[in-house]
C-alpha cells in the first residue's frame, strides 16, 4: 500500500474500533485469512476517488471538510447479542437506520418485509439459519411450500448475497444433491420422514423437488450469466443437465426445463463462432495505461477477466515494454511477460534477476505487489503506472517526468461548448456504469481480493470519478490568463448544471468537488471575477454535496429523480461498507439473513437506476468526434502538492 493512511481508511478504522469495543463487529472470513489485505486495498482504491471525508489545505494547515460521513445524529450501533442483528424498523427492538435510506424509504422497506412474511408479526423473510438450511428453505419457497413468504424477494435476496455466506461451489453442490435425492426427504440433513413447519408430510415429492431445484438453478444462471461464462471449466450446468436428462423417463413433465437447461449449457460452454471471432480481435487498451485513439472512440463494453489488454510496464530508467496480458492474470505472469520482453531488448544487455512489480503514483508513493495478486490493472490510480525492478532498486523509482512537470497553456476546452462536453460526459459515464454487474458492488465491499469475481468494471467507474475531479482542477490551474480562468470557471459550473439536468450525478458531483479542490477554491481573484449568478448557482451545487445529516441534500435529490440516472457511486459503496461493518454476517454458524436482505435492497436500488435505457448520442461530425476523444482521454494532474504549487504561482498568498 502507498505510504500514509487514506481518508476512507481512517474513517473505517475509527468505526471498526468503535464496533469492536461494542462487540458488534466481526471481520469477513476472507479478510481474516489474508490479514485484511483485500479489504484495505479496496478501501484505498475507493479513497482515491474523492477527498471523501476531510482534506487538509497545505496553505492553512487545518482540516477542511469536503465530503464527511458524519451525520447530524450519531448512528445506533446494532446489538450483537442474538441472531437477529439488524432489527426491522418498528419491530419493537432497537431501530438501526441504514445509512442509505431516508425515514420514508425505511418505512417502505419495513412494509415490504411485513408484506413478504406471513403471520402479521413482522420479522425477516428468513430467520437466521445455517447456509445449507437457507438453501433448502429457498427450495421450499420455490416449491410454494413456505406459506407467507414473498418468493420473488427471497429468491432475489439469496441470489444477490449468497457469495457472502456460502461459496458458489457449495451452493452448486447442494442443488445437485437435492436434485438427486430419492423419495420424500426432510429439509434438515435430508433425513427421510422428517417434518417441517407447515407441512403435513415428510417433505417434497420427487417431481416437486426437482422442479424447485431447476427453478432456483435457472435464477442463479440468469443472475451470474456473464460471470459464469468466464469459468469455462465450471461443470455445474452440464452436471445438472445430465442428471435432468436421466430423470426424463420417470418425470416427463421436466422436458421443457431440460431443453432450457440444454440452452444454458450451450450459452455458458459453447460460444458462437461470431462471439469467438469478436473476442479474438478484442485486445483493448485499458483506460489510461495504453492510449489508442480508435479504441477510445468505440462504445465501452464490460471488461471480463479473460479479456486481453495492452499495458505498458516501465523500468527504473523510464523506458518501457508493452505487454499483452489477460486482465485477471497474476503478478507472477506479468513479470514473466516482462522478463521475456526484456530478454530481447537492446537496452537491457544484462537480464535482471529477481523482479518485483510496483505501482508508482505521480506523487512518488509506491506499492509493491505480491506474485499471487490478480487483476492489478484496474486498481491503479489515475496517474499511477506499473514499474518493474529489482528489490534493491525500489527506492530509486521516480514518477514519469510528464507526471511531475507541467506546461502552462490554454485549454482545448475554450473551443468546445459546455453542452457538447456535458453530453459526452454523460454518455461515457452511462457506458461505464452500464458495464458494472450488480454483483460487483457486493464483491467490492464484502470480499476484496478474495472474491470469486473481481469488480473490474466498478473499479474503472471509480477511476473515472477521480479523473473528472482532477481534470477540473488541472484545466483551471494550467490557464495563466485571469479572464480565461474566469471563463473556464463559468464553463465548468455550466457543465455541472447540464450533467445534473441529465441526471448524471457522478460527473456532476465530480465537477463540483473538483471546483472545491483547495488549490482551486483559494484563487480569490478568479472567484471574484465570477458573475453573481454563477456564484449563487455554485453555492446551490455545494449544498447538494454537503455531507451533513448523512448527505441528506444529495439523497433528497436522487430520490426525486426517475431512471435512467447515474448515481455518485462512491457514496453507494460507502453505504454498503457501513452496513457491512456495522453488524455481523454470522452469529455462530447462523447467517444473519436480515442483513442480507438489506444488502440486496441496496443492490435493487442500483438496478432501478438502470431500469430504463439512456438515449445515446450518435452524431459523427468532426467537431463532435474531437470532443468525444477529448472527454474520453482526459489529461490530468492528480498530485495535490503539484496542483497547489501551480495555484500559488497563479495567485501568490499575498495577493
Amino acid at each position: 500500500m502507498p505510504a500514509g493512511m487514506k481518508p476512507l481508511e481512517k474513517f473505517l478504522k475509527k468505526q471498526t474500533t468503535a464496533l469492536t469495543r461494542a462487540g458488534g463487529f466481526v471481520g469477513g472470513v476472507a479478510d481474516k485469512a489474508s490479514g485484511g489485505t483485500g479489504t484495505s486495498r479496496r478501501r484505498a482504491s475507493l479513497s482515491r476517488v474523492v477527498p471523501f471525508f476531510r482534506e487538509t489545505s497545505p496553505e492553512s494547515g487545518h482540516a477542511r471538510e469536503v465530503f464527511s460521513p458524519d451525520s447530524e445524529d450519531p448512528p445506533s450501533w446494532p446489538s450483537a447479542t442474538g441472531p437477529s442483528l439488524v432489527s426491522v424498523p418498528g419491530s419493537g427492538s432497537g431501530d438501526v437506520r441504514s445509512p442509505s435510506l431516508s425515514s420514508d424509504e425505511q418505512s417502505s422497506e419495513a412494509s415490504l418485509i411485513t408484506e413478504c412474511v406471513g403471520g402479521g408479526g413482522g420479522g425477516t423473510p428468513l430467520p437466521a439459519d445455517t447456509p445449507d438450511n437457507l438453501t433448502l428453505a429457498l427450495l421450499d419457497s420455490a416449491a410454494g411450500r413456505r406459506s407467507g413468504v414473498c418468493t420473488e424477494t427471497l429468491l432475489d435476496d439469496f441470489m444477490l448475497t449468497h457469495p457472502i455466506f456460502m461459496a458458489a461451489d457449495r451452493f452448486q453442490q447442494v442443488l445437485l444433491q437435492q436434485f438427486n435425492l430419492e423419495g420424500k426427504q426432510g429439509q434438515r440433513g435430508g433425513r427421510e420422514g422428517e417434518k417441517k413447519d407447515g407441512e403435513g408430510e415428510g417433505g417434497m415429492d420427487r417431481a416437486e423437488r426437482k422442479q424447485a431445484v431447476l427453478s432456483v438453478a435457472f435464477r442463479y444462471l440468469d443472475t451470474y450469466r456473464e460471470l459464469l461464462q468466464e469459468e469455462r471449466n465450471n461443470s455445474f450446468p452440464k452436471e445438472l443437465y445430465m442428471c435432468a436428462v436421466q430423470e426424463l423417463s420417470r418425470n416427463p413433465e421436466l422436458v421443457e426445463d431440460v431443453l432450457k437447461l440444454q440452452r444454458w449449457t450451450e450459452i455458458l460452454h459453447c460460444p458462437s463462432d461470431e462471439e469467438k471471432e469478436i473476442r479474438k480481435k478484442q485486445v483493448r487498451p485499458l483506460f489510461r495505461h495504453f492510449r489508442r485513439i480508435d479504441a477510445c472512440l468505440q462504445p465501452r463494453e464490460a471488461f471480463r477477466g479473460s479479456d486481453e489488454i495492452f499495458c505498458r510496464v516501465y523500468t527504473p530508467d523510464h523506458s518501457y515494454v508493452t505487454i499483452r496480458s489477460r486482465l485477471s492474470c497474476r503478478v507472477g505472469e506479468i513479470l514473466a511477460l516482462v522478463r521475456e520482453k526484456l530478454q530481447y531488448s537492446e537496452d537491457q544487455p544484462v537480464l535482471p534477476g529477481n523482479l518485483i512489480l510496483v505501482a508508482v503514483t505521480s506523487a512518488g508513493e509506491k506499492a509493491v505487489f505480491r506474485p499471487s495478486d490478480e487483476a492489478v490493472f484496474t486498481t491503479l490510480g489515475v496517474n499511477t503506472h506499473l514499474f518493474t525492478c529489482e528489490p534493491s532498486e525500489l527506492e530509486s523509482l521516480l514518477p514519469l517526468p510528464e507526471e511531475i512537470h507541467w506546461t502552462p497553456g490554454d485549454s482545448k476546452l475554450h473551443d468546445m461548448s459546455a453542452e457538447e462536453v456535458s453530453n459526452q460526459l454523460v454518455v461515457f459515464d452511462w457506458e461505464l456504469f452500464s458495464c458494472v454487474h450488480e454483483v460487483e458492488f457486493v464483491c467490492y465491499v464484502f470480499h476484496g481480493e478474495q472474491s470469486r469475481w473481481r469488480p473490474l468494471n466498478l473499479e474503472l467507474v471509480l477511476q473515472r470519478c477521480s479523473e473528472v475531479q482532477h481534470w477540473v482542477a488541472t484545466e483551471i490551474l494550467q490557464c495563466q490568463s485571469l479572464p480565461k480562468r474566469v471563463q473556464l470557471l463559468r464553463k465548468f459550473i455550466k457543465i455541472a448544471a447540464l450533467c445534473k439536468q441529465q441526471q448524471d450525478l457522478l460527473s456532476f458531483l465530480a465537477v463540483v468537488l473538483g471546483l472545491d479542490n483547495p488549490a482551486v477554491s483559494r484563487l480569490r481573484l478568479t472567484w471574484e471575477g465570477l458573475p453573481g449568478k454563477f456564484r449563487k448557482q455554485f453555492q446551490q451545487f455545494e449544498s447538494i454535496a454537503d455531507p451533513s445529516r448523512n448527505h441528506k441534500s444529495y439523497r433528497d435529490l436522487i430520490t426525486s429523480l426517475r431512471p435512467p440516472l447515474i448515481p455518485f457511486t462512491p457514496l453507494l459503496l460507502k453505504d454498503l461498507t457501513f452496513l457491512h461493518e456495522s453488524c455481523k454476517s454470522f452469529h455462530g454458524e447462523l447467517v444473519n439473513f436480515e442483513k442480507m436482505h438489506k444488502v440486496a435492497e441496496m443492490v435493487r436500488i442500483i438496478r432501478r437506476y438502470r431500469s430504463s435505457q439512456l438515449a445515446m448520442d450518435t452524431e459523427t461530425s468532426p467537431s463532435h468526434l474531437q470532443t468525444k476523444a477529448y472527454v474520453r482521454q482526459l489529461q490530468v494532474i492528480d498530485n495535490q502538492n503539484l496542483l497547489f504549487d501551480m495555484s500559488c504561482k497563479l495567485e501568490p498568498k499575498d495577493t
